[in-house]
């Protein structure tokens, strides 16, 4: 069971585009927690895997809980960025939760949100290129209703905010006053 003082575990999730990496970078700066962006180890597993395939999604939550629960275990807080997406087990953030509690640590659920027409008009962004992230209007329309039900099942949040509303630097101010 977690403790006070425990490290924490800002787990950051919302849909493409909704502005977690922004947003995190911003947190990160201001509290010194560590970021791990999803797209470190997906990017890295689609290097060897095809997006998807049981390999890949294998590999990629054995090395998003490892890399986890060792920082964890070295005392350092961190903050995840995630995307829920139909490739991820719907129980992943839970079984997370669980495995992090079980090392001394917390977990604290955040999500960001942003309307339809906001998410249209960032996800052509050139800065997305970097990781590799969903560019594609078409295709974010195409998947955005089964995203949208893999946002239903995520945890509840301790916070929840519309980065269509909020500045990222506002964001990251109320995420830094929840932690």
């Amino acid at each position: 069971m977690a403790i006070e003082g425990a490290p924490t575990l800002t787990f950051l999730y919302g849909p493409a585009a909704a502005g977690k990496l922004t947003v995190a970078r911003i947190v990160a700066a201001r509290t010194g927690h560590s970021l791990f962006h999803n797209h470190l180890i997906v990017d890295a597993v689609a290097a060897l895997f095809p997006f998807a395939s049981p390999a890949f999604v294998r590999l990629r939550e054995r090395f998003w809980i490892d890399a986890m629960l060792a920082a964890i275990g070295a005392g350092q807080s961190l903050i995840f960025t995630f995307a829920p997406e139909p490739s991820v087990a719907p129980d992943f953030p839970q079984r997370l939760r669980a495995q992090v509690e079980a090392a001394g640590g917390r977990v604290k659920f955040v999500a960001l949100t942003v309307a339809p027409d906001v998410q249209d008009a960032r996800i052509a962004d050139p800065g997305r290129a970097a990781f590799g992230k969903l560019r594609d209007v078409a295709l974010l329309r195409a998947i955005r209703t089964e995203c949208d039900r893999c946002m239903t099942a995520m945890p509840v949040p301790m916070l929840s905010l519309d980065t269509g509303l909020f500045t990222p630097d506002q964001a990251a101010e109320r995420i830094v006053a929840l932690l």
